[in-house]
């Protein structure tokens, strides 16, 4: 926990982090001046209409900023000899690892809690109704989110040898989650006369295409904006249980990758 405090302690003083922090902060005061909690989409009003833009926002966001900003970690500490001295101090490559993952997890999630939350207080401050059942949900698909990019995101800063190969790595990969999104999928379908089922499975791969999907279900249960897609999806698994696993998926995906690079990090020449 020692190495998670002191990396919450380094990012405070960063620019960069207020920054992103004032970013979604800004957003949502933004969202609030242009009157978007009075405008209606698919019956959504109120701070619920705001929770949605605020969604569609953090996908485009969050994922990139993640993967930049973490895939540093590791290999920044190497390459600037921090590392040789954190490691000389009676501290395991467990420790260092999971410290640096939990301290990562808490600058950059409580950020985007703390605008989304602070949303709710000044809801309930200006008697605007409070849909708690969507900011709880929305809460959980934010974190399982983070925590997923970030697994990854520290996974290559374990296998990486420079800061620049990290940062392309993670470039690329978002790029590659990117356009597998559906209007790829449904290229590659169409060009190869595969089965849909099997298109929209190999889709669910992609956590942000998970991600985006639980998302729009809480405000859209048909899923008509995803169109013939949303049959199967609902046909195969009922809402409720496509909002669980919209959750659990990305952070076993996360785990995963963070499991992996931390048995890399124990067993390679980190020096």
């Amino acid at each position: 926990m020692q190495i998670a405090v002191l990396d919450i302690k380094q990012n405070l003083r960063s620019k960069s982090f207020w920054a992103y922090s004032l970013l979604f902060g800004g957003f949502v005061a933004i969202m609030f001046a242009l009157g978007v909690t009075e405008s209606q989409i698919i019956g959504f009003i109120g701070l619920g209409r705001l929770m949605v833009t605020f969604m569609q926002v953090s996908m485009v966001i969050l994922p990139i900023y993640v993967l930049i900003s973490t895939v540093r970690s590791l290999v920044g500490d190497k390459e600037t000899n921090v590392m040789e001295y954190i490691l000389s101090l009676p501290l395991t490559f467990n420790g260092y690892f999971w410290g640096k993952f939990i301290g990562r997890f808490v600058v950059i999630y409580v950020p985007v809690f703390i605008a989304l939350f602070g949303a709710t207080v000044w809801a309930t401050i200006t008697r605007i109704d409070v849909p708690w059942d969507l900011f709880a949900l929305y809460s959980g698909l934010l974190a399982a989110m983070v925590f997923c990019f970030l697994g990854l995101g520290m996974y290559i800063s374990a296998k990486a040898r420079t800061q620049e190969l990290a940062i392309g790595t993670a470039f690329i990969i978002w790029l590659f989650l990117v356009a597998f999104l559906d209007l790829i999928l449904m290229g590659v379908m169409l060009k190869m006369r595969l089965e849909p089922g099997i298109v929209i499975s190999v889709g669910m791969l992609n956590p942000l295409q998970v991600f985006r999907t639980g998302a729009l279900s809480l405000f859209d249960p048909a899923l008509t904006v995803m169109g013939p897609a949303s049959y199967y999806i609902l046909d195969t698994v009922s809402r409720p249980i496509f909002i669980a696993f919209s959750i659990i998926y990305p952070i076993a995906f996360g785990y995963l990758f963070a499991y992996l690079g931390n048995r890399h990090f124990n067993k390679s020449d980190v020096i």
